[in-house]
């Protein structure tokens, strides 16, 4: 990466969970002129070179890479970039079509990299350690970046396989005190046994964003770790950097933080609620949460009709829909495209999922609208089980009957040993829609 930037390059990371033909995409819709590949990939390394005519190099690692990094050619001369231009293709996750390449620039990132030292870890210092549980491709990559500006230690796992209880060995080796994940990950390690038999009081930030958090599962990380939750909301556009919820606002009780909510604004952005005319709503009001600032991308890459549709009014459209309290913290009803209509009735299903996990039963859920006759669609429930747990629909209506409208109720329930996810964590509702249209 830092090679790339010394020669003016644009760097484009990849997730090694990808395909041959996922990579192949990423190589020719970026245009890439060098390919980088580990030994351990061929078939990735040939995929791309199949589908990419703008490839003049390819560099093996390890053996190229050496020879390469210690030639007589190894050092070379700083190039001459200024903020605007592009360091980093930030390809979107692709939960829903084709992943999209945002343009991160070198002004922007050294943006990013100071506020996220200001939000997310204040007082880091070269004392300090981040264990990597992520993907570096993406948010991981980008908070490895405000250690290095800082001087702290970057521990990276030992294999691609999330060892929890290897992970708190680290931590307590380390004196780890900070970590970027996601809450699926974070509820892993803080419901696996090994949280209580390594000491991790080194801990100040534990950073989760990608999703929502789960109440439930948020207490119970409070309960193992202590206040040292930080939430961010944002997305690759944005290099995460819409709204914060520091540690100060998360707590136990319920009166004593804004539960539910993503934060407040990011320091030097500006965050609001708008509809679809781009006016801005009341407070309370649902509309899409937007943003501006020196923290939003420059564009889609060779999309500029991309662009101009997240960009409208002059905003950074999330696609998320939401509202503002009075105070001023934002919260997330759920994904515009995830929203489905019951008998005319808009349902948000982030918020009977949220209802269906304080059943002691039901360890994870995804709900979505399905077609049917008589309604439009009705919601459909997909749980995972807690361990040990039987499933008893009547007992899990019962539990949400009179917390929830009967029209968001749902209509069916299905259980499965898992729901698939993406690379970075998060349930893939088109995966999980495709599952249940098949079975």
């Amino acid at each position: 990466m830092f090679a790339t930037w010394i020669l003016g390059g644009t760097w484009v990371p990849t997730n090694f969970r990808l395909t041959p033909p996922e990579v192949a995409y990423l190589a020719t819709s970026s245009g890439a002129s060098v390919h980088i590949f580990d030994d351990a990939f061929p078939e990735h390394a040939a995929a791309a070179k199949a589908e990419n005519p703008a490839c003049r190099l390819e560099i093996s690692i390890p053996g190229d890479w050496e020879t390469m990094a210690t030639g007589p050619d190894a050092e070379k001369t700083l190039a001459d970039v200024d903020r605007d231009h592009p360091a980093w293709f930030f390809y979107t996750s692709g939960t829903t079509g084709r992943p999209k390449a945002g343009i991160l620039t070198h002004g922007q990132m050294e943006y990013i990299v100071c506020n996220h030292l200001c939000d997310l870890m204040p007082g880091t210092t070269e004392h300090d350690a981040s264990l990597v549980v992520a993907p570096l491709s993406h948010g991981a990559g980008i908070h490895a970046l405000p250690q290095i500006a800082r001087g702290a230690v970057t521990v990276l796992m030992p294999s691609e396989r999330l060892d929890i209880a290897e992970a708190w060995r680290l931590v307590e080796k380390h004196r780890v005190s900070n970590m970027f994940t996601v809450p699926t990950i974070l509820t892993m390690l803080t419901r696996h046994e090994s949280v209580d038999q390594y000491d991790h009081s080194s801990l100040r930030h534990v950073i989760y964003a990608g999703a929502p958090m789960y109440r439930a599962d948020q207490k119970h990380a409070l309960e193992k770790l202590g206040p040292v939750l930080v939430q961010y909301f944002g997305m690759g556009e944005v290099t995460g950097n819409i709204t914060v919820l520091p540690s100060s606002c998360h707590s136990l009780n319920d009166d004593e933080m804004p539960v539910g909510s993503c934060g407040f604004p990011r320091t030097g952005m500006d965050v609001a609620i708008i509809d679809d005319t781009g006016a801005h709503v009341p407070p309370g009001a649902t509309g899409e949460i937007c943003v501006r600032g020196p923290g939003v991308f420059a564009g889609y890459h060779d999309n500029p009709e991309a662009t101009a549709k997240a960009t409208t009014y002059g905003w950074f459209h999330t696609g998320d829909l939401g509202h503002m309290d009075e105070r001023g913290f934002f919260y997330i009803t759920g994904r515009a495209s995830d929203m489905y209509i019951s008998g005319g009735s808009n349902v948000y299903p982030r918020e009977v999922e949220e209802l269906l996990l304080t059943h002691p039963a039901i360890a994870e859920a995804c709900v979505l609208g399905m077609p049917h006759e008589k309604w439009g669609e009705t919601g459909v429930a997909v749980v995972v089980l807690a361990p040990n747990a039987t499933f008893d629909e009547a007992g899990v209506a019962a539990h949400i009957e009179g917390k929830l409208a009967r029209y968001k109720h749902p209509a069916t329930y299905v259980v499965w040993p898992e729901l698939p996810k993406s690379g970075y964590g998060k349930v893939v509702k088109r995966d999980v829609k495709r599952l249940l249209e098949a079975s």
